[in-house]
């Protein structure tokens, strides 16, 4: 592939943009995807629920795009999220040769949304901009997908994996043991990583989602752990019509959040709600490697009924002394008894948490829904914990920035 360079120019002609993306920006992303979903194939490559009016995927490619065109001379400071993105594609099995199609798109875009501004010299520009950073993305994606046929196990594209099991882990969360169809091996991913699924539900086109894995590397198979939600398409199909026997259709372990292979410090796994998934994945795997520095788990969620996995992971605890679990039940029922069902009654609070955590010396791993990632990330950032210990995972694309 040949080394694209920035000029000076382009580089300035960029930059000078950013108020006409403050500006317009989300309505050039929105008429960016309104031309790409013209194909059909290229539609079908995206999670729709994403998209839309009230969708979060515009808003963060908006965010996306000005972050890139605002820091178009320091790339280094976008590098987390480069790797997120190349991340997102691989598991969507975004190929090389879908990039042609989102340039098209996203220059007939800026022209048709800034009109008369959108001089040539600005569209040659961006022109220019976006393929020197879709290189660097491609360039990673190679990596990613080399490194994944080439590992044992490992895959590119598409594998049936059948439902070998299915546990009703709360009111609202249901696991899937997942086993490949072929009995052949299956990559062992990283500790906090998801997998992509593409669903054929009758009625509707190609149905794409991510959900992380819930179980540490075993080599044979996986298990997600799915929240019903109200309108969710995918996880209501998946608690009401996906069976022992159901066929699914899978892409390889993916995603830029895990727990490395090695840890120095104290680490502290901090999930609301069914930002549990990836880190039972993460206790189950640091109880399997006999982790010797402290680890604590705080999580919070409504109540017993809510509470998914809550037996397994005090038995993962009660067998590690270093091993400590906090719960929080936000409305806990008349009858749940604090100490045997929950910790705390209400929220996991800032000033709990700072009191609580091990704030100067811990990594801290966390996932949840968007308020809660927010106001733990930002505690901590205030509090002077660095960013570098700071790891955070949540569900849907990166539409806001969440540290302080």
């Amino acid at each position: 592939m040949m080394t694209r360079t920035l000029s000076e120019e382009t580089i300035a002609l960029v930059k000078a943009t950013v108020p006409a993306l403050e500006a317009h920006g989300l309505d050039i992303v929105r008429e960016m995807y309104a031309r790409m979903f013209e194909n059909r194939e290229i539609r079908d490559l995206f999670n729709q629920s994403h998209h839309g009016d009230s969708g979060s995927q515009p808003r963060a490619l908006t965010g996306a795009i000005l972050a890139y065109a605002s820091n178009i001379e320091n790339l280094a400071a976008l590098a987390p999220a480069v790797e997120r993105i190349a991340q997102k594609h691989v598991g969507l099995q975004i190929l090389p040769e879908h990039y042609p199609h989102v340039a098209q798109a996203l220059l007939g875009a800026i022209k048709t949304v800034l009109g008369e501004a959108a001089t040539p010299e600005i569209l040659n520009a961006w022109g220019e901009a976006y393929w020197f950073l879709a290189d660097i993305l491609i360039a990673r994606e190679t990596m990613v997908y080399t490194k994944q046929r080439e590992a044992e196990g490992g895959w590119n594209g598409w594998r049936d994996f059948r439902i070998d099991a299915v546990v009703e882990e709360s009111s609202v969360i249901k696991s899937f043991i997942l086993r490949p169809v072929d009995g052949q091996p299956v990559l062992r991913h990283k500790p906090g990583q998801y997998l992509t699924f593409s669903f054929e539900i009758p009625g509707h086109p190609p149905v794409k989602r991510n959900y992380s894995i819930s179980s540490a590397a075993n080599g044979e198979t996986y298990r997600i752990s799915v929240k019903r939600e109200a309108l969710g398409l995918a996880s209501g199909w998946l608690h009401d019509q996906a069976a022992v026997g159901t066929v699914l259709k899978v892409a390889p372990p993916a995603g830029e959040f895990f727990l490395p292979e090695h840890t120095e410090r104290p680490v502290v796994l901090l999930s609301g709600g069914v930002g549990l998934t990836p880190m039972v994945a993460m206790l189950e795997a640091l109880a399997e490697r006999g982790e010797i520095q402290p680890v604590q788990y705080i999580h919070g969620t409504h109540n017993r009924d809510t509470h998914a996995m809550s037996d397994h992971v005090r038995q993962l605890a009660s067998a590690h002394p270093n091993f400590t679990v906090m719960d929080f039940h936000q409305t806990p029922y008349d009858d749940e008894v604090r100490g045997e069902h929950y910790d705390h009654a209400g929220i996991i609070t800032d000033d709990w948490l700072l009191a609580h955590a091990a704030v100067n010396q811990a990594d801290y791993f966390i996932c949840g829904p968007r308020p809660f990632l927010r106001a733990a990330v930002s505690a901590l950032s205030l509090a002077g914990v660095p960013s570098a210990r700071i790891h955070y995972e949540f569900f849907g694309p990166a539409d806001e920035l969440l540290a302080a």
